[in-house]
């Protein structure tokens, strides 16, 4: 390459989505895939075109954390559990970033789209695999979101977030 030659700035890498990020219970990956995918559309669009494809983002990101969240309560988590909380914090840094974005920051999506591709694989691999095994191991169907024996929830007895690397 000559001194003259010019590069054009990388575009950001993509995350892809691979067999280490599944937790075996099929609606948990199809909405883990869907969030996959969200961030690298975010990551493919020019940043003075990502507020409309980050709002949708953030819209599924709230429902995605809430569809869990029922399924800890269904199950037996308190309603304060860390992997819960672990979820407030992402979205409420996910809602500045969309006020710093309006102020004038161009790159703030694409910084939280990167930021939440480093971070996700390990949450899906801690917290929301250690879910899925809950839910396994007390009956709970993802789909229709029901116990096939409600008796075996005892009140609301897990205040962790259903993985081994979570404390109480």
């Amino acid at each position: 390459m000559s001194a003259t030659a010019h590069t054009a700035p990388s575009a950001p890498s993509t995350m892809a989505w691979t067999a280490s990020l599944q937790t075996d219970d099929a609606r948990m990956d199809e909405t883990h895939q869907e969030f996959v995918d969200m961030i690298n559309q975010i990551l493919a669009t020019p940043e003075d075109e990502q507020l409309p494809v980050y709002k949708a983002f953030l819209n599924h990101t709230v429902e995605h954390f809430a569809q869990e969240e029922r399924w800890m309560l269904a199950t037996g988590f308190s309603a304060d559990n860390c992997h819960a909380e672990h979820h407030a914090t992402i979205l409420e840094t996910m809602r500045v970033v969309e006020a710093h974005y309006l102020d004038s920051d161009k790159t703030i999506i694409t910084r939280m789209a990167e930021a939440l591709a480093e971070w996700f694989p390990g949450h899906a691999n801690s917290m929301d695999a250690g879910l899925a095994a809950h839910l396994k191991s007390v009956g709970f169907d993802s789909v229709t979101e029901t116990l096939a024996d409600p008796s075996v929830i005892q009140n609301v007895t897990m205040s962790g977030c259903g993985s081994v690397s979570c404390s109480s």
